[in-house]
């Protein structure tokens, strides 16, 4: 018996709750419930981040965390709950399957049977923003060698698993060959443990593309946050609906299992919310803590219920459905069907499954690492970099030298061109002189004499080398 964390949430959340664990019992789940509330109350009731301590304390006792759509009230800094558990717990690993339902559900794409698997803590989504001068923001861009591993094993292992014939890998790092060049490059080297699956990367924009319009091309899709995040998305949506889709958050210790789709207030209380998303969630918590025989018996008579034409109102057609029903109506036609199958889908085949246990990261041995330059920032309202030249240039002397200057990452110093356009945002590169390593004394030097010079300094980034090998991007044009 497994005691579960559950929180009705907010708009169409209880009624969808309620649906999911009476089908979840009548299937003979072996779940104890423990209730916590989060969302529009508690945010309102003065607490920004939507959840009590109390409530953290029984999610991280029980681990497991099933959780129905909540409103985040507008204005008033409210945090995000949904972002704020997954950072919390660690949960690093966002699992979306997207199957179409054709022809119960309208598609363009019958035969599509798709799952997205999203790194969900890092990337641009670690929030971190500054504004640097007047005309520009930044926004930084964390990947890191311990999340690359983590979520590019859990998809080989999801795949082995779910018997599952290929893996793909969706990055940008024929622009980002830093950040996208280690995810993609972790990819190839964890790939290698598992040669009887198909692999293969695919450039993010072209890759996109491709799964719009021929989705059936792909199987299992691994991505970095930020590009998981939308094209799941599409993903959902050109299966037919976003509403029927789930998703599990997973982490080395908690889990969290949900619908993808919102609270939907103006539907509440009115018995016609469709619980399918959140079901879907709940199969994939089943799976999740072993019960893959329970998850494999909701999945079919779910299954069989769609395609006996027993819809609710969101998916239901004249000419192809058969009777529209509540919500509590299609919860009791699935309790109905409980232990029969499906017989034009697919059936499910789960039973006899093991929770995915991965090795936790091992931190590498540290590499030899060098200082060899660094990039100072600079705000300067002049628009001619062969002027910023000289003024920063009077930083240069012996030792050290300015190289290259940048505009949006476009080299525009030396031989820059007229038909650039500059902002007020300049990166100046300065390397030795002598091509020796740097030390920061000399950086601190080098900050020293611009203030001096009256030159407004936004922030300075190191540039090293790992084991010989330069560890920074090159001036675009360089």
């Amino acid at each position: 018996m497994t005691t579960i964390t559950v929180a009705k949430g907010d708009g169409i959340g209880p009624e969808i709750m309620d649906a999911t664990l009476r089908i979840l019992f009548a299937a003979g789940a072996k779940i104890n419930v423990e209730e916590v509330e989060v969302g529009e109350k508690v945010y309102l009731a003065g607490n920004t981040a939507g959840i009590a301590k109390s409530s953290w304390d029984i999610i991280r006792k029980n681990k497991i965390f099933l959780k129905a759509p909540i409103t985040t009230p507008q204005g008033g800094g409210y945090k995000s709950l949904n972002v704020t558990t997954r950072k919390f717990l660690g949960l690093y690993a966002n699992i979306r399957p997207c199957m179409s339902l054709h022809p119960f559900v309208k598609t363009k794409h019958p035969v599509m049977d798709i799952v997205i698997i999203r790194e969900n803590e890092e990337d641009l989504y670690a929030g971190i923003e500054h504004q640097q001068t007047d005309e520009v923001v930044q926004c930084l861009k964390l990947i890191s060698r311990p999340g690359c591993e983590k979520i590019v094993r859990y998809a080989f292992e999801y795949a082995r698993a779910y018997n599952r014939k290929k893996v793909t890998c969706f990055t940008k790092d024929n622009i980002m060959k830093q950040t996208d060049g280690l995810f993609h490059q972790v990819f190839d080297e964890i790939g290698k443990e598992y040669p009887e699956i198909e692999q293969e990367h695919w450039i993010i924009d072209i890759g996109a593309a491709k799964l719009a319009d021929t989705p059936e091309a792909f199987d299992v899709i691994v991505m970095p946050n930020l590009y998981g995040d939308v094209l799941s998305d599409v993903a959902a949506q050109i299966t037919g609906s976003v509403g029927l889709a789930g998703s599990a958050n997973i982490g080395e210790e908690c889990a969290m299992f949900e619908a993808i789709h919102g609270s939907a207030p103006k539907r509440a209380g009115q018995n016609v919310a469709n619980p399918s998303g959140l079901l879907q969630g709940a199969i994939m918590m089943l799976n999740h803590i072993g019960q893959s025989d329970i998850a494999e018996k909701v999945q079919n008579a779910w299954l069989r219920t769609i395609e006996e034409g027993k819809h609710t109102n969101d998916i239901y057609k004249e000419g192809v459905s058969k009777q529209k029903l509540s919500t509590s109506g299609f919860a009791d036609a699935i309790i109905e069907n409980l232990g029969k199958k499906p017989t034009l889908f697919h059936e499910a085949v789960y039973a006899g499954g093991k929770p995915l246990q991965l090795p936790a990261y091992k931190r590498k041995t540290a590499q030899k690492k060098e200082l060899i330059g660094t990039d100072i920032f600079v705000h300067w309202s002049g628009t001619d970099p062969d002027e910023l030249a000289k003024k920063i240039g009077k930083l240069s002397n012996n030792q050290v030298e300015l190289t290259m200057i940048t505009n949006r990452g476009i080299k525009v110093w030396p031989d820059g061109f007229s038909e650039t356009f500059c902002t007020d945002h300049w990166r100046c590169r300065f390397k030795t002189s002598n091509g020796t390593n740097m030390d920061k004394k000399q950086i601190i030097e080098l900050l020293r004499i611009a203030e001096q010079e009256g030159i407004d300094t936004i922030k300075t980034e190191n540039l090293y080398s790992f084991e010989g090998r330069h560890a920074f991007s090159l001036g675009q044009g360089q």
